[in-house]
């Protein structure tokens, strides 16, 4: 008999973003979600065959604007019902006027965009209302919802009488609308808005910093969910033309073709605008041996860079688990990482050992375009994500799904030259990779990808529904920080005073030591005076202060922790130890970065 009120949201307010979430497929999530509640013995009586007839049902339209006639309208509210159910309605006069106002409305009445099932409703959250002068929000001491978005929450509460309301994926404007930041009262509109439901959301794992918002100022239930895996960018059209001709040079470069072959590199670059990235002499010129392999490497090293980048890899459904590619490609980047505390180390560092380099070392230098360590550094990435591949196709069953992770991984590890990786490795120039630390992070590799495939999405959700307690874990990037998995936790962030962390700071000092050998070499030879930096709360939540520890770097500053573990002062570090001038950083912060590093600002 439970009444459960699913909100989705529509920001921006513009074509073809009713029912969109960070990293979320919404309708097919919803879809499920409402299958595994059938089962439970929910009413959701009917409930379409797809989730394409779901959002035919609900929107009319997936390309359709929030409060275009596509919508599905459940309820037109008059406004003598609204004024009796909405106690606070009078004060949102002073914004909006008398009801029922121009949004949400047709002139005589507010309406509530939706769909019914039984006792489920999916909902449409109703806009900001000031995205045309989003400032007014921000700075007006004024501001409040709209009669609209207040209709909409009386109707899930007082009409509809939902026992929960679940809000899903991040984020809605709920939480955002003004108050109080912290310590709600009855003068603050989410604590109006959301009034005696129990509010579960779902969440991004890897945005704890704005989900603490949701918690504290709506006081939200969250469950996180899985981000999809990043993946290589990769390359086409003229940069694949590119690479192509990189190849030929590669392979040809001794011979007499050298020069034309450089002469078509240089051409195609400036086709594809890579002459704005890198110095390129003209078309034609005749260029000797060494420079013409410092120019291929430039333009190689800037290809690499681009085809590395990474881009989420589609869309995320709640309580489908990733498949095996999806798994390879965030087990890949686990493995990217240097683990000093648990004694693993990266898997590009255990390949560049191999041939007597450090991975530091082979970075440098394909950033300066040497072209021996491009070329170095893409073997490296293609043996990484080979051997990650070879170790998770081992778990993977005909449909390419990562099944019965715990059985198969135990039969893997620990058997010297059956082990997978060794097999593939065996096959590179690589063959002689230390075993002992290679079974070391594929051992972690395992325990990662089981964390990975064990999905609590919906079961969390379940047990919220039946007022039970919900298991609390940290979010996060789950690269680093592989405890934010399995998903289905009530997020929390971490200790504001234990920020930046050991880990944080050695990543930030490649980072910034690699920073500056760049602009230095841009700015002949000279460092910069000073550099700007933008502090965020979601990137410092997820690398535990990494972008605040660069900012302590550049002034040539380390933190101190106490005898907890608390960050309570820095200590300066002397200019002969730092090998270069200190500088300056002029630092903006976000808002939540703000509120959340109270210690730090």
């Amino acid at each position: 008999d439970k009444k459960l009120a699913i909100t989705v949201f529509s920001f921006p307010p513009d074509k073809g973003n009713v029912g969109t979430a960070a990293y979320l497929n919404v309708f097919s999530s919803i879809y499920s979600v409402l299958k595994d509640l059938k089962k439970d013995g929910y009413n959701v009586e009917g409930l379409p065959e797809t989730p394409e007839e779901l959002i035919e049902e609900v929107i009319h339209d997936k390309e359709a604007q929030f409060n275009s006639p596509n919508l599905n309208v459940v309820y037109r509210m008059n406004v003598r019902e609204y004024q009796a159910l909405t106690p606070y309605a009078n004060m949102l006069e002073e914004n909006w006027g008398k009801p029922p106002g121009h949004l949400n409305s047709d002139g005589e009445n507010l309406l509530v965009y939706g769909k019914q099932y039984g006792n489920i409703f999916i909902g449409v959250q109703p806009t900001f209302g000031y995205e045309g002068d989003p400032m007014r929000l921000l700075f007006s001491k004024s501001a409040s919802p709209h009669h609209g978005f207040a209709a909409y929450y009386t109707f899930v509460e007082k009409i509809f009488k939902a026992d929960a309301v679940l809000h899903f994926g991040t984020h809605g404007s709920l939480e955002f609308m003004p108050g109080k930041q912290v310590g709600m009262s009855d003068a603050c509109f989410p604590d109006s808005l959301i009034g005696n439901i129990p509010n579960i959301y779902y969440y991004a794992a890897n945005n704890p910093s704005e989900a603490t918002v949701a918690k504290r100022r709506s006081y939200a239930n969250t469950i996180s969910y899985l981000t999809p895996p990043a993946e290589n960018a990769g390359l086409y059209k003229g940069l694949k033309q590119l690479s192509e001709l990189i190849a030929s040079y590669q392979s040809l470069k001794d011979t007499g073709r050298g020069n034309q072959i450089v002469s078509s590199i240089i051409s195609t670059a400036k086709q594809c605008n890579l002459d704005k990235d890198v110095d390129l002499p003209d078309e034609g010129e005749e260029l000797p041996a060494n420079e013409r392999d410092l120019v291929v490497g430039k333009v190689y090293g800037k290809l690499m860079e681009i085809e590395s980048r990474l881009l989420p890899c589609g869309l995320h459904v709640i309580g489908e688990p990733p498949t095996a590619v999806e798994a390879v490609a965030t087990l890949v980047n686990i493995a990217a990482l240097d683990r000093p505390e648990e004694n693993i180390f990266s898997l590009p560092g255990i390949l560049a050992a191999t041939v007597g380099r450090t991975i530091e070392d082979v970075y440098r230098g394909s950033d300066k375009g040497i072209l021996a360590d491009v070329e170095l550094l893409k073997q490296i990435t293609e043996a990484s994500r080979g051997a990650v591949g070879a170790f998770v196709e081992k778990t993977t069953n005909s449909k390419g799904q990562v099944v019965d992770v715990k059985s198969k991984l135990s039969s893997i590890l620990g058997f010297g030259l059956s082990e997978p990786w060794v097999e593939y490795l065996s096959q590179t120039k690589f063959i002689r990779a230390d075993r002992d630390k290679l079974r070391t992070l594929f051992g972690f590799l395992g325990e990662c990808l089981k964390l990975i495939v064990a999905d609590n999405e919906l079961g969390a959700l379940k047990t919220a529904l039946e007022g039970s307690y919900v298991e609390p874990g940290p979010g996060g990037d789950p690269i680093r920080n592989p405890k934010v998995l399995p998903t289905g936790k009530n997020i929390h962030a971490l200790d504001p005073q234990s920020i930046p962390t050991a880990a944080a700071m050695k990543s930030a000092k490649i980072v910034v030591e690699r920073l500056l050998e760049r602009q230095k070499a841009d700015n002949g030879g000279k460092y910069p005076e000073t550099i700007a930096l933008v502090l965020w709360g979601t990137d410092n939540i997820k690398t535990y202060g990494e972008s605040l520890a660069q900012v302590m770097w550049m002034l040539g500053v380390e933190p101190v922790t106490d005898g907890l573990g608390r960050v309570n002062r820095v200590e300066p570090v002397s200019i002969e130890e730092l090998g270069r001038p200190r500088i300056d950083v002029v630092v903006n912060c976000s808002g939540v970065f703000r509120d959340l590093f109270i210690n730090q600002v």
